[in-house]
Parts: structure tokens; sequence; C-alpha cells
């Protein structure tokens, strides 16, 4: 995870903006571990997106939903 989703935490109110603790999100292990799972779950609906526009010969529109996953893997700096 990276600081974009310490940012989210603090406009969601979960962490203040002036946290300075030992973690350099500020976020527990289970809200990192929620923030993760929520990622995760936006990446694998990219997947079911392909799948489907495979299924219809959509190729170009696959293609587009693979990367978008891949961008939402790097903007939130998360392993695939």
């Amino acid at each position: 995870m990276n600081e974009r989703i310490r940012e989210l935490a603090v406009e969601a109110g979960i962490i203040s903006a002036e946290y300075n603790g030992f973690d350099p999100t500020g976020l527990t292990t289970a809200q990192r571990k929620f923030a993760e799972l929520i990622v995760r779950e936006c990446m694998r609906m990219c997947e079911v997106a392909e799948m489907s526009f495979v299924t219809h010969d959509c190729d170009v529109e696959a293609s587009g939903a693979i990367t978008v996953k891949q961008f939402i893997a790097e903007h939130f700096g998360v392993e695939e």
C-alpha cells in the first residue's frame, strides 16, 4: 500500500493528518488489510470484465480492462 491509501484514510477520518507513528501510513494492520482487500476486489472485477469482453470477442475492451487493473495496482501500490 502507498501514500494514497493514507491520504484516503485521512479524508475518511480514520486517521489524523498529523499522524506520526511507527507505521508510515498511520493505519493499523487490520485497516491496511481492509484497504488492500478492497483494492484487490476492484482488480478482480477488472478481470471479470476482461473475461466478459473476451467471451463476446471484444478484444480491445478486454485489453482495456487489464490495463485498468494494472493502473489500479500501480496507483495503490498493490502487487498483482
